[in-house]
């Protein structure tokens, strides 16, 4: 009850508004962006047999207003677009129906020092909104950590992107349970090599889960 007090006060004072336009509307992305943004739309489903993870749904090619939001999202402070992003894959529902084959959604980590000086782990955000509104599907943010501070991937070339993230993320065994034969789903921002996910979920096949799943907003 006292959350939704203070959920409906900041509401008032601040009414939630479309991250890309900023309209006031409820669902925080409005008519005109939602249809707009339906034509760039590709919701397209990779699989793969030479990786750790079977496969990929991505929504939209990292380029034009989206790759503007996802800038704006990490590096500018802007944590509230979390919210945005959350509706755009909620209100669809070919990717809400590939996000429910999974058991458990994990959100792709990021160092202490860097959710620190950022304030939030982006994926994070909207991985917490989608397993709030979704049924039957579980959050888990303590299985995987990120123990190196690495170079920013998008910095790097192919090659120096697959050797960045090497020991870069720890398997937290204390959490191992229950997650046998459970399908897992990675959840992470921008797709470009792969190499970030492909070895968070080369850790995660330690849980000896049955699948595990890949979604991202964007692919580079």
């Amino acid at each position: 009850m006292k959350k939704n007090l203070i959920e409906n006060a900041l509401n008032f004072i601040f009414p939630p508004a479309c991250g890309f336009c900023g309209e006031i509307t409820d669902s925080y992305l409005c008519e005109y962006c939602s249809s707009y943004l339906k034509t760039m739309k590709l919701n397209k489903i990779s699989i793969y047999e030479d990786k750790f993870f079977s496969t990929h749904l991505w929504l939209f090619e990292y380029k034009d207003e989206v790759r503007e939001k996802i800038i704006e999202y990490k590096f500018n402070s802007k944590s509230y677009l979390y919210r945005t992003f959350a509706q755009i894959i909620l209100a669809d529902e070919f990717v809400c129906n590939y996000i429910q084959e999974f058991d458990v959604i994990i959100p792709v980590p990021i160092h202490k020092k860097r959710c620190k000086s950022r304030g939030y782990n982006q994926s994070e955000l909207i991985a917490k909104e989608i397993a709030k509104k979704l049924k039957n599907i579980e959050l888990r943010t303590d299985l995987i950590e990120k123990v190196k501070n690495i170079k920013p991937q998008s910095t790097l070339t192919k090659e120096q992107r697959i050797e960045n993230v090497n020991d870069a993320y720890n398997l937290i065994k204390s959490n191992k349970d229950n997650l046998e034969n459970k399908k897992l789903l990675l959840l992470d921002d921008v797709y470009t090599t792969g190499s970030t996910v492909n070895e968070c979920a080369r850790l995660l096949t330690n849980l000896n889960c049955k699948q595990i799943g890949v979604i991202t907003l964007s692919k580079d």
